[in-house]
């Protein structure tokens, strides 16, 4: 038996907080920064414990019973766990919000998931979506977690209370007189899928498929005692929740909230952590500070730093049984590995701060120069894959068998397999119950066998190892039918940092064509290098900018076929952000919308190459 062993007889999400707290209940769960006094402060288990107990008693003196929703939208930290553990403990059904989604957003989930009480941590939160003007029939109550809110009043039909108020009042409610809790099969929550195109839909998730998916990524991914979790990724993103969270608890793991994306750099230095789920974007981030440093650095540094990558990657191929890249100068591989490798392994994990063991990535394909780099110089990140309907993980790459091109092979508990147009299917425990009143949704998605069919298009390898491909809805077919999948040919162009985000088109098309964001720094040094204005927005559509960012297309996509290279692009200088709608709260890009916004231009960007008709 492996490491979830220790879960056996645990079935329901409560269950395993109260294991953690009845093994281990003097050790630190919860870290977080207090601004008022500035420090970092600690519960431990025991104490975490007893504030649930509180917000139980809360809930019930609110009059919420077993089945109710109750819509969460609060940043990451301890209040969120107390909202969301007692509603699980009294048979409530959590709504996780994203804390950084548009009013209008949450108005929407919290009238589709006819949610009856909204916990948030400011008035000026509840003011905002109250602001859209939009009907919330089913809603009633509104509890503010902010301190500074004391009283509760009346807004229209809506109550408005304050965390203060209703503790003081849940102190008169005996503790055997709480619901039972809940039963494995009952809801743990209605968590809304990001919405890339069209809305969000409420993925319906039972205990028992969160509880096998926390088992089955513990025998992959396993915390050791003593180990701490930095979170950052948002609450409402299924990929934190499950692995940063419910399984950092379930193993008696500390949990330190960072304090804000902004500081996330300090916070990896302060905390130190051993464990960090993550998204590309951050790693991304930090390899772009790498990589300027290098670039400002003599020509020597950077030869060094590349030398010392060659020798890292053979050294990481070897331990992971991957095909070894030899060289010539392989014979001084190990005066290197002690000198040059050692040293600039030590300065990059000094970015996460010196002590990283194990760095998931997940949500999207992390770009293949990034991986190189990082594991190279030992950090130890592991792809993982999975989706929201699988609560969430599918595949994670595992210690000693770790191939950076794939997602590592399936978990244990989960059957896979490629449908005939090689869409990945798969089967399991933790497979959703379906999408929350979209029965149409559900059949289209989920076969009456139990398979679900995730979309994206994949590759399954002898040794078990998944590679996805792309996505059947987003692969591009060009007008002379060639099949382009855009995410890895958007990863590798994004290695060059002129292009801060980038999107690839070309569906009945004669080629493939990218829209691109500039980065602003990069793009300042190529228009000057040219000539050109940075400031004018002409010059991003002049023949000299979209040349040179052509060439430097062409070499960032070297390793693709010759139809797959963009042979147009479109620079942009604003940014794809969730408040401008082109971004999903999960950092995806919105590929309809995207076209929607840009179609104009992307037009304009073939007709330039149209071929002329004579008169």
């Amino acid at each position: 038996m492996g490491r979830s062993s220790e879960l056996d007889g645990l079935t329901t999400l409560p269950e395993l907080l109260t294991h953690s707290i009845r093994k281990w209940g003097d050790r630190e769960a919860l870290r977080q920064f207090d601004r008022s006094s500035s420090t970092w402060e600690s519960w431990s288990y025991k104490e975490l414990g007893e504030h649930v107990l509180e917000w139980r008693r809360a809930y019930e003196v609110m009059g919420l019973r077993p089945g109710d929703r109750i819509a969460i939208l609060m940043p990451n930290g301890r209040d969120h766990v107390c909202a969301d553990q007692a509603a699980l403990a009294n048979g409530l059904i959590p709504v996780p919000l994203h804390a950084i989604d548009t009013p209008g957003a949450s108005a929407f989930i919290m009238i589709d998931s006819q949610a009856c009480t909204l916990v948030t941590n400011k008035l000026s939160r509840w003011k905002q979506i109250r602001a859209t003007g939009v009907q919330m029939p089913d809603l009633s109550t509104v509890l503010i977690t902010d301190p500074g809110e004391t009283e509760d009043h009346e807004d229209g039909r809506f109550h408005i209370k304050s965390l203060a108020s209703v503790l003081e009042l849940g102190k008169s409610v005996p503790a055997d007189s709480l619901p039972s809790g809940p039963l494995e099969d009952d809801l743990a929550g209605i968590v809304y899928t990001s919405g890339t195109t069209g809305r969000p839909k409420g993925v319906m998730l039972t205990h028992r498929n969160i509880v096998s998916n926390v088992k089955a990524t513990l025998e992959c991914v396993s915390p050791r005692e003593g180990d701490i979790f930095l979170s950052f990724l948002p609450l409402s993103h299924t990929f934190e929740r499950t692995a940063g969270y419910y399984l950092a608890l379930a193993t008696g793991c500390t949990i330190a909230y960072n304090r804000s994306v902004l500081l996330l750099a300090e916070d990896l230095k302060v905390i130190r952590p051993t464990v960090i789920i993550s998204v590309p974007r951050v790693y991304e981030r930090i390899y772009a500070r790498v990589q300027d440093k290098l670039r400002k650095s003599k020509p020597i540094a950077r030869k060094l730093f590349d030398w010392a990558v060659e020798v890292g990657w053979r050294d990481f191929c070897r331990r992971n049984r991957l095909p070894i890249e030899e060289s010539s100068r392989s014979w001084l591989d190990g005066i290197i590995r002690l000198t040059l490798v050692r040293r600039m392994a030590d300065m990059l994990l000094s970015q996460f701060g010196g002590r990283l063991r194990i760095a998931i990535s997940g949500g999207a394909a992390l770009n293949p120069a990034v991986a190189r780099v990082f594991l190279a110089l030992g950090v130890p990140i592991y792809q993982g894959y999975g989706m929201t309907e699988t609560s969430p993980i599918i595949a994670v790459n595992r210690i000693g068998s770790n191939h950076p091109t794939t997602v590592g092979p399936k978990l244990d508990n989960i059957e896979v397999r490629l449908s005939p147009e090689g869409e990945l299917q798969v089967r399991g425990p933790s497979v959703m119950q379906g999408y929350w009143h979209r029965e149409d949704a559900t059949k289209a998605i989920l076969s009456d066998e139990g398979w679900l069919s995730t979309g994206d298009v994949a590759e399954i390898y002898e040794d078990g190892h998944i590679r996805i491909t792309g996505r059947i809805k987003e692969i591009i077919v060009t007008s002379s039918g060639e099949k382009v999948p855009p995410a890895d040919l958007e990863a590798a162009i994004e290695c060059d940092r002129l292009f801060s985000q980038t999107m690839a088109v070309g569906d009945d098309r004669p080629c493939i064509g990218l829209v691109a964001v500039v980065n602003p720094d990069e793009w300042k040094r190529l228009a000057e290098s040219l000539g050109l204005d940075p400031e004018d927005e002409k010059s991003l559509a002049s023949r000299e900018a979209t040349q040179a960012a052509l060439r430097r297309i062409k070499a960032a996509s070297a390793g693709f076929p010759n139809y797959g290279v963009p042979r147009v692009v479109t620079l942009l200088r604003d940014p794809w952000t969730i408040e401008n709608g082109l971004l999903t709260p999960t950092l995806k890009i919105k590929r309809a919308q995207i076209v929607r916004r840009y179609g104009d231009r992307i037009d304009a960007m073939y007709e330039a190459i149209a071929p002329k008709k004579k008169a």
